[in-house]
């Protein structure tokens, strides 16, 4: 490895993770957010040897990164919850699909989120991570969504995040606001958004796995927000208040028909899904998603969608333990 490799590599790599969170959250999509976070670092080994480290290595890829998001947005359409798209309980069912919708992405913790000794850095990315913000984010335009990013998730200066946009500081400040604004009306309540500690997560996460594995409805509403809701793209339907959602997973199969394994996504606990088949093998079927509360879950966001298990390092088929 040449010397030039060398340096750009040490300077470089410890921002991978932060910028693939980044791209995350600009885009809604692990997939899109991989693959722009290699290009952007192939746009910068490709112009190493013109920085002139007027800003931080951390800057300057992050300028790449950014508007190399914005560009990519102008041609996407918006990633979507089916909370987004339409009213609760309206259509077919959970097992009906509506594949031409671009779907917001769950992304593992692995992917994002650093080991870190500083139990309040690792609170801020996993809070900035949440599905529902996220989704949330995506009503923004992609200039508007990029300054609060940059601005009050990352803390840039905002001549900083004026410089990285191409920005004047007015015209930043002026889009932040209005961020914000719209960010607020279409942003869940923060009351529900108090989360237990990890351990209770986990706790949650592990009664949640017993109930929907057994198809036990009452002790899957026991878990539920009164106002939980429940989705499970690519199907359009989705459902809101603690009855309805837990007797739509309880009508989703037998007891034995389902496992889980259980993962994080998002900062939030989460599980892989297997579905046995007829010869009684459990093939993977996707990743479910829960927004634990103090109050109980206030949101189970499945995925269906085999792929991502491979995402998550977890095997195509159930393997017991």
């Amino acid at each position: 490895m040449s010397q030039a490799r060398t340096d750009f590599t040490d300077l470089t790599e410890p921002y991978r993770r932060e910028l693939i969170a980044h791209c995350y959250r600009l885009l809604g999509s692990a997939d899109d957010a991989e693959d722009l976070v290699q290009e952007t670092y192939l746009r910068a080994w490709r112009s190493f040897d013109k920085f002139e480290g007027r800003s931080s290595v951390r800057t300057w890829l992050y300028r790449i990164a950014t508007n190399a998001c914005i560009t990519a947005l102008r041609r996407r359409p918006r990633r979507a919850l089916p909370s987004g798209l339409r009213g609760p309980g309206e259509g077919a069912d959970l097992l009906s699909q509506q594949p031409d919708v671009s779907w917001l992405q769950p992304i593992p913790d692995a992917m994002v989120i650093a080991e870190s000794s500083d139990p309040a850095a690792i609170a801020v990315s996993r809070e900035s991570l949440r599905l529902a913000l996220v989704a949330s984010l995506q009503y923004l335009p992609p200039r508007q969504r990029a300054v609060l990013i940059l601005r009050d998730v990352l803390a840039f200066p905002a001549a900083e995040a004026a410089g990285i946009l191409g920005m004047t500081t007015v015209a930043v400040q002026s889009a932040l606001q209005r961020a914000r604004t719209r960010l607020e009306q279409v942003s869940p309540a923060a009351d529900q958004l108090t989360e237990p500690s990890e351990p209770e997560a986990r706790a949650v996460l592990d009664r949640y796995i017993a109930a929907f594995e057994n198809a036990d409805a009452h002790a899957l509403k026991d878990l539920l927000h009164t106002e939980t809701t429940l989705e499970l793209p690519p199907s359009p339907v989705w459902y809101a208040g603690d009855d309805a959602a837990a007797g739509a997973i309880a009508g989703l199969g037998l007891p034995a028909d389902w496992r889980m394994v259980p993962t994080a996504a998002n900062g939030q606990p989460a599980a892989a899904v297997y579905l046995r088949d007829a010869d009684g093998t459990y093939r993977g079927y996707g990743v479910v998603v829960l927004t634990a509360t103090r109050t109980g879950i206030a949101a189970i966001t499945g995925f269906a969608d085999q792929a991502l298990l491979a995402r998550f390092g977890l095997p195509s088929v159930y393997l017991k333990s």
